[in-house]
């Protein structure tokens, strides 16, 4: 019978204190902000705050059009800050089963439809439900304008995970290892 070695050393560990590998998962990653996926998202923001902002500051319930504006900008302005945070966090990564290139190529496709039939809406009614010149006009008007960029946002971001999705100008691997954006 083999000996059993008379001095082992054993070392025993607690986990560590300060909420363990859970909170140590949930950092921001700053490479998302700077990739063209990112900044798009982060525009998304900016410039649909300014829409909703910019239409929740006038009597908009009393014209249904800008109550469509409203619906869209506001809607797709909450959904676009899920979706950055999913991305700035990395949580995409932890649902793996989820197609997160596809999802987002759709929901992008989807806001630019929304955003066209938004930005036509804002722009068709302004002169019709303000004086020219009154500050309800102008700031329809603004409205208007920040509603078609913010379209032309969703569009490029739609391109790019089309591109993304389709998997153009890289294999499955760094597609992985990138996160998912370019």
């Amino acid at each position: 019978m083999a000996e059993f070695p008379s001095k082992v050393s054993t070392r025993t560990s607690s986990p560590a204190q300060g909420g363990g590998p859970a909170v140590s998962a949930l950092r921001p990653d700053l490479g998302f902000v700077r990739s063209s996926l990112g900044a798009l998202m982060l525009l998304q923001l900016v410039l649909g705050l300014l829409v909703w902002a910019l239409i929740a500051d006038t009597p908009y319930h009393l014209y249904p059009a800008y109550g469509w504006v409203m619906f869209v900008a506001v809607f797709l302005w909450l959904v676009t800050i899920v979706f950055f945070i999913l991305y700035l966090f990395q949580l995409h990564m932890k649902l793996y089963v989820v197609p997160w290139p596809l999802v987002l190529m759709i929901f992008n496709v989807g806001a630019t439809v929304l955003y066209i039939t938004a930005f036509i809406t804002c722009s068709a009614s302004v002169e019709l439900t303000s004086l020219k010149g009154t500050g309800q006009y102008n700031q329809r008007a603004a409205a208007s304008f920040f509603s078609c960029l913010v379209m032309i946002a969703y569009g490029v971001s739609a391109f790019f995970s089309f591109q993304a999705w389709r998997g153009v100008g890289s294999n499955a691997a760094t597609s992985q290892m990138a996160g998912g954006y370019a």
